[in-house]
């Protein structure tokens, strides 16, 4: 069952009805400050900023917000497992059940300009929250990684349909969507730097 979501999502579209669904079953959040904005002007009751969880303040140009041992622990460590437990005990870190990312388009950040642009358009974050979400949904199947609008629908009445769970093959399959997902991202960022894009 989930306790604790992170969300950190660029597009948000559609992202409406599995909020609806993670408050009905009374999800804690941890969003980014562009997304805990967005969730608090929706209303919903439990979203604390990332910047609150680690206490570690936000970089300039958002270059650092999730990449924190209390972000990464929360998701990789086993909380069945007595030693991960002790760990994430003696440092405060909370398990996270759900990960929600969708990065950077880097294509616009291209299309805008040089190659400044499109460095900057190059995300950090997600893709080590998408690995590492979809590293610890194979490791021990705890965590449910969601890395497109066009899964939102479908986990959202998952999450509704089997009481804030979803089978291992479900979790499987997105585990496998999020591993094509960075590795099409960094495809894409290959093509720009070698011209064959």
């Amino acid at each position: 069952m989930i306790r604790r979501a992170l969300i950190s999502a660029y597009e948000k579209k559609g992202l409406e009805r599995l909020v609806e669904v993670l408050s009905s079953l009374k999800v804690e959040v941890i969003a980014s400050s562009g997304t805990a904005a967005w969730l608090t002007s929706l209303g919903y009751p439990r979203v604390l900023e990332v910047s609150e969880y680690t206490n570690f303040p936000e970089a300039p140009d958002g270059l650092l917000k999730t990449l924190h041992p209390k972000i990464h622990g929360g998701i990789l460590l086993d909380i069945d497992n007595k030693a991960h437990r002790a760990y994430m005990e003696v440092h405060g870190i909370e398990p996270i059940d759900l990960v929600v990312v969708n990065l950077y388009p880097f294509e616009e950040y291209v299309a805008s300009g040089g190659i400044r642009e499109a460095a900057m358009g190059i995300d950090v974050g997600g893709p080590a929250l998408i690995r590492a979400a979809a590293k610890a949904a194979l490791l021990h199947g705890r965590v449910i990684i969601v890395v497109d609008p066009s899964q939102y629908e479908e986990v959202a009445e998952g999450l509704k349909r089997h009481n804030g769970d979803l089978p291992q093959e479900f979790r499987r399959r997105l585990a496998a969507e999020a591993f094509k997902r960075t590795s099409d991202y960094d495809a894409a960022i290959y093509r720009y730097l070698t011209g064959r894009g």
